[in-house]
């Protein structure tokens, strides 16, 4: 027997699931985070989810994980002292940086300037240098090279970053700074700029190489422990992380390429989705992903997530492709607060975390939280994690009562507040997605997953016209479902900034198969067959003049059978739905891509028993909730217990292990024949 275990480290929750590879039988599982590492709490997840299978933890045979490990180093300053080699003359590249302020009109006023990931004393400046063709125009120098690597090594450097200009073009002058640097500090990480981003635009190029070497000595660290305690707990299979584009990674090129991690834990989430929508028939998707710290947004059309080609994490923009996931501060554990300036509710982006956490957690969380809200309304009735997660009701009342308290109005009003905020903060995240990218979001179902997502699904549907709101199987664990069904994915890049009138269709098809046979490769060296390795390309195209490209993909065939001139018209389309205008300028193609994907997984979802429509043999209990204003009756079901077909009224509440899913009034929810909830208006 094969098994698969996708593992989750969320902010608040880990999540794991285990699947049985030929049967596609699974086993659920969900532990408390430990922050201060989070290896910890996956070890207790792989045991007591192996315990439950009846399997010992040898029998994993693939190890699948979305980590926020690199995320967070960055996003709390605690990444590596990064020591920057660059050429003679651009020494200041990180503090120049791009002339983009964030905010509205006048906002440069009052935006601090971030600091560099590495600082000005931490960069020495080389001799040499090549041209725009890559060709030599000054030799580098031995002992230069070596006198600016001595001085970073005395200032206590813990990484280094080499980003020489057109690099990207001839990488052989940073090699040999490389070669020089493994004599000079042999112990420290060094990351090339022409290995990492082979692209065009210095800034861009080193900015992306200093954030890959400013977690790499921190993702290192996590990778190589976790994979020591999986060997120790007897887990002898692979290791692989999840990339941000939804692929994955061995663990031993995520030390190297730990840049390619920045959006993982997100990232789980949507490839969940996509696998859930496949089987479930739906092509166009919104994804509510809500944790106990966040929520995570995504649009998938036609079953094919977006992309980008930056990923944004905190006020850094990094050049590498990932999921178009936005993140609002709303989740479970989102806190609630009356300001004493305005007086007006507010919620988030504060959260109480794993710990304390929210005061009906019992953990000596004291502050109101979107999840106490849940509680004193009635839409989180049962104990969590099948009973085993007992909730302080009378605590939660307490800590909203404050916030009714300091609003002079009802508990239930308060409460209800708290919730409408929340779902208006998820709504807004989830229009920068549709909305503001050109996508009516009537188009879409919208899938609610993570601990929190199909109590909130039904009532965002309702603000967004998307329908139907769906509580895919399992959706406390999808993140770990989607880490444990993605597949293998590597990429490589190249700058090619010419107009397409100069272009020659048979050079451009001659360097994607260079790099399609590049990324292949990869993959074989990792034991996939050639055979059952894709290719993919991309190709970013603008109009000349413009500084932004807008990335297409596209596949051999399609590009020998229409041309550049099909390229051209596609850009057209695209331009014209991002930004409502075309130019008549001409089309300049700027960088090429080759994506070498592995065999996808032929997991099938498992059929669930029919019914006749009824939902009564689920029935746990009538029960009672607060709802449009007023107390309401209700019934609660037993999801593990609902059959194919079986219709839901609203009001009602379903739970299961890891989540519980909400239907309000006016609405009604049918199981689908694998066993989704999809929630339409009655």
């Amino acid at each position: 027997m094969a098994y698969r275990l996708g593992v989750d480290v969320g902010g608040t929750f880990t999540d794991l699931l285990l699947l049985d590879e030929q049967s596609g039988a699974f086993w659920r599982h969900k532990t408390l985070s430990t922050p201060h590492d989070s290896s910890e709490g996956i070890l207790t997840g792989v045991e007591a989810v192996c315990a439950t299978a009846g399997i010992a933890p040898g029998a994993v045979r693939t190890f699948l994980h979305g980590t926020t490990v690199a995320t967070n180093a960055m996003l709390e300053g605690k990444g590596a002292r990064v020591g920057l080699v660059t050429t003679e003359g651009y020494r200041q590249i990180l503090q120049i940086a791009r002339s983009y302020v964030p905010g509205g009109l006048a906002g440069w006023i009052v935006w601090p300037k971030p600091e560099p990931l590495a600082a000005l004393e931490d960069t020495v400046e080389v001799r040499g240098r090549m041209d725009a063709q890559g060709d030599e125009v000054r030799p580098v120098d031995d002992t230069d090279i070596r006198a600016g690597l001595e001085k970073l090594k005395a200032q206590g450097v813990t990484a280094l970053t080499v980003s020489l200009i057109n690099a990207y073009l001839n990488g052989a002058h940073e090699r040999r700074v490389a070669e020089i640097a493994r004599e000079v500090m042999p112990d420290i990480p060094i990351s090339l700029s022409h290995e990492v981003l082979p692209e065009m635009q210095e800034y861009e190029r080193t900015l992306t190489t200093v954030a890959n070497a400013a977690v790499r000595p921190v993702v290192g660290r996590y990778v190589h422990n976790l994979r020591g305690r999986l060997r120790d707990a007897g887990v002898a299979g692979t290791l692989s992380l999840l990339r941000s584009d939804g692929g994955l990674m061995s663990s031993e090129k995520a030390e190297e390429h730990p840049v390619s991690l920045l959006m993982s834990g997100p990232a789980g989430g949507v490839t969940g989705a996509l696998w859930v929508g496949r089987h479930a028939g739906l092509n166009n998707i919104l994804t509510l992903d809500v944790g106990g710290t966040s929520t995570d947004v995504a649009l998938i059309e036609n079953l094919e997530p977006r992309r980008v080609r930056t990923t944004e994490v905190g006020h850094l923009s990094v050049r590498a492709s990932s999921l178009d996931v936005k993140t609002v501060g709303a989740g479970g554990g989102s806190i609630a607060y009356v300001p004493e300036l305005t007086g007006a509710l507010r919620v988030g982006p504060q959260s109480a975390g794993a710990a304390p956490g929210p005061v009906a957690y019992g953990r000596g969380g004291t502050l109101p939280t979107v999840t106490d809200a849940n509680v004193v309304l009635g839409y989180l009735p049962e104990a969590l994690l099948g009973g085993t997660f007992k909730l302080d009701r009378d605590g939660a009342r307490a800590a909203v009562q404050t916030i009714a308290d300091a609003l002079g109005i009802g508990l239930f009003e308060a409460a209800r507040g708290i919730i409408d905020i929340v779902n208006e903060n998820m709504f807004g995240a989830l229009r920068m997605i549709s909305v503001q990218q050109g996508y009516d979001p009537r188009d879409f179902a919208l899938m609610g997953f993570g601990g929190a997502g199909p109590l909130h699904v039904n009532a965002v549907a309702r603000l967004m016209g998307s329908w139907p709101a769906v509580a895919p199987v399992s959706p406390g664990v999808l993140c770990a479902l989607g880490d444990a069904t993605t597949r293998m994915r590597t990429e490589t890049a190249r700058s090619f900034s010419r107009r397409f009138a100069d272009t020659q269709e048979a050079e451009v098809l001659a360097l994607l198969d260079e790099m399609a046979a590049q990324t292949r490769a990869e993959l074989t060296a990792e034991g996939i067959d050639d055979a059952a390795v894709t290719s993919l390309f991309e190709i970013d195209v603008r109009y000349e003049g413009q500084a932004f490209e807008v990335p297409l993909a596209i596949d051999a065939d399609t590009l020998r059978r229409d041309g550049l001139a099909g390229i051209t018209r596609r850009f057209d389309e695209e331009h014209r739905r991002l930004f409502t205008f075309n130019m008549d300028t001409a089309h300049e193609l700027v960088n090429l891509r080759a994506v070498a994907m592995g065999p996808p997984l032929a997991l099938p979802a498992p059929e669930i028993p029919a019914g006749d429509g009824n939902p009564s043999a689920a029935k746990l209990r009538d029960h009672e909730l607060w709802m449009d204003g007023r107390a309401q009756p209700a019934v609660i079901y037993d999801r593990a217990r609902l059959r194919a077909g079986d219709v839901i009224p609203g009001p009602a509440i379903i739970v299961e292990l890891d989540s519980t899913t909400l239907i309000e009034t006016g609405h009604a929810g049918r199981v689908d024949h694998v066993g989704n909830i999809l929630i339409n208006p009655a």
